[in-house]
């Protein structure tokens, strides 16, 4: 599975499990940071390869990169990486979250409380991946959570372990737009 993909399902997969917890939730942009630790070191080695090669960049170059992956909601810093996501009101009110663009991914409620889910999920395709999660959320604009994916990396089995917190930041989202929701 691409990084960014990856990235965008898991930080949505865990807005939508925080938020179907609760009766209410704040529509607009909400920031999701995570960290993940693999046992290959894969995913390790392949965001540092990428800070690497943004460091080497001419300025230029490495402004207009940056705002690349900022208009689309991704920021990766040495705190761990963060993805933007926007959830209209529409899918606020109905709790209609969105999962991933990608159909290949469904996600399945193991348990739900009024602020906690455990869920997992199957990813199909090149390479496929399963995974749990369990996210806790602590107000309307505030969950933490964990998850473990399994996958492949590089043709080899490998396990990802995920530490999340998502936060509302503004009503407005700006030029992100909300993610459809599959049907």
């Amino acid at each position: 599975m691409k990084l960014k993909s990856l990235f965008v399902f898991l930080a949505t997969s865990s807005l939508i499990s925080s938020v179907s917890a609760v009766e209410s939730m704040k529509p607009g942009l909400w920031e999701h940071s995570f960290t993940i630790k693999s046992q290959s070191g894969q995913v390790e080695k392949g965001l540092a390869d990428m800070k690497k090669s943004m460091a080497k960049m001419p300025p230029e170059q490495r402004k207009m990169m940056e705002e690349m992956m900022a208009k689309q909601g991704m920021g990766v810093s040495d705190k761990g990486t963060s993805v933007k996501v926007c959830i209209s009101k529409e899918q606020a009110e109905k709790l209609d979250i969105p999962q991933s663009q990608d159909s290949n991914c469904k996600q399945e409620i193991l348990s739900r409380t009024s602020k906690n889910i455990k869920m997992k999920f199957t990813c199909t395709g090149n390479p496929s991946s399963t995974g749990e999660g369990e996210f806790t959320l602590i107000n309307p604009g505030a969950y933490v959570g964990k998850a473990v994916v399994n996958t492949d990396s590089n043709g080899k089995k490998d396990r990802l372990d995920m530490d999340q917190k998502g936060k509302w930041l503004a009503a407005d989202c700006g030029a992100i737009q909300p993610i459809k929701t599959q049907k």
